[in-house]
């Protein structure tokens, strides 16, 4: 049923809920409306690939609240990346990049792109100097992380954006452990900000998307093109399903974080704990800039190394059984995971050490629990 038949469903009244548009391909009424749909003068779709309206929706909602320019939707937070890199990127260029990345945003840099002839430099970013050296080499795309995975180190995305720009160069923020809520790297000089939605921003472990943002229009219809052709589409109800979280997201965001403060104050005094990270600490090293970059709320992650390693590790995981060991994070409920084992499972062995990634460290994400419910399973395994 189409037009006036099917607005008369509704009769006088709309649904307060957004709807859900399911359909992979969408009737058109004549070969002009085609034209003008294909090149942006009209409002409408075709197929489900290039764009349908539960992503063009949440894509917009959150670059609101990005406060970019411009917004895409990807089927996951590693195609938002591939999609604006490929997007960035041609062969011959050269990336900087942190050196403490998602362990597969490393792997997609380190192996993937190279096929393509585009090089990577590492760099640790929270030394300036050292960036500022490897920018001295023509760099297209400078790429960080607002809260690093896993040892949670904060960039100065400022001063990296002027070092960038100095040198013709863009900045690309992954802003997954922050979200919007806490910082929005646009503001702050970024070009592009990266986020995996299945994370914080989806909120209830049960989407798998990814999005990117960005100041320059221009770039908007490049990225667009190569999530479409490249087949890194969102499906419409995971989008419909993010668009339904977001309300809720400063709450959550912030509930977790004031957990997490608390969380990794009790982890500091526990003997078998030999180190805890986390920037809402006095003894984190970007205590100071987290205070200035992150409104007031260092996020809900948390990292402590356990005596023993490994088996201290297992031994944790098998009598926290209220605390669920899946890699990944963001869910309303505190879960765990190894990073050794699961996000930097490819990492060369003495870099991981370089980096402290060692087979003592699990990384929390902290949920919006009562804290006391958090603490009790804590103390279970540690």
């Amino acid at each position: 049923m189409f037009g006036p038949e099917r607005d008369r469903e509704l009769g006088v009244s709309r649904p307060v809920a957004p709807p859900f548009h399911p359909s992979s391909v969408y009737a058109i009424p004549d070969l002009d409306c085609l034209e003008r749909i294909s090149d942006g003068t009209d409002l409408g779709y075709i197929y489900a690939r290039d764009n349908h309206p539960n992503g063009i929706a949440l894509a917009a909602r959150l670059a609101e609240l990005e406060c970019a320019a411009w917004g895409v939707v990807a089927g996951s937070g590693m195609g938002a990346l591939t999609a604006t890199m490929l997007a960035m990127l041609k062969a011959g260029d050269r990336i900087v990049a942190s050196d403490q990345l998602y362990g597969r945003t490393s792997q997609w840099l380190g192996q993937e792109l190279a096929r393509f002839g585009v090089t990577t430099t590492w760099v640790d970013s929270s030394d300036l100097p050292a960036v500022r050296s490897a920018l001295a080499t023509p760099t297209r795309v400078l790429l960080v992380e607002t809260i690093s995975n896993p040892l949670l180190r904060v960039a100065d995305i400022p001063r990296l954006a002027e070092a960038a720009h100095a040198r013709d160069c863009a900045l690309v923020v992954d802003n997954t452990f922050a979200t919007p809520v806490l910082c929005r790297p646009i503001e702050y000089g970024a070009d592009v900000s990266i986020e995996s939605l299945t994370k914080l921003i989806g909120g209830h472990s049960d989407v798998t998307l990814g999005a990117a943002f960005g100041s320059d229009r221009n770039l908007r219809p490049q990225v667009a093109l190569v999530a479409s052709v490249w087949g890194m589409s969102p499906a419409p109800f995971d989008c419909w399903l993010t668009l339904r979280s977001l309300p809720t997201l400063a709450l959550r965001v912030r509930s977790a974080a004031a957990n997490a403060r608390e969380v990794a104050e009790w982890l500091r005094h526990r003997p078998d704990v030999r180190l805890v990270a986390y920037p809402g600490l006095k003894d984190h090293p970007d205590f100071e800039l987290a205070g200035r970059m992150l409104d007031g709320a260092p996020g809900n992650m948390v990292a402590f190394e356990l005596q023993g390693g490994r088996s201290a590790v297992n031994r944790f995981i098998r009598k926290a059984t209220g605390i669920p060991f899946c890699p990944s994070l963001g869910d309303t409920g505190t879960t765990c995971s190894y990073p050794a084992g699961t996000s930097h499972r490819y990492m060369n062995p003495a870099e991981k050490v370089r980096l402290g990634i060692t087979d003592g460290l699990i990384r929390l994400s902290v949920g919006i629990e009562p804290l006391d419910a958090i603490i009790r399973e804590l103390s279970r395994g540690v």
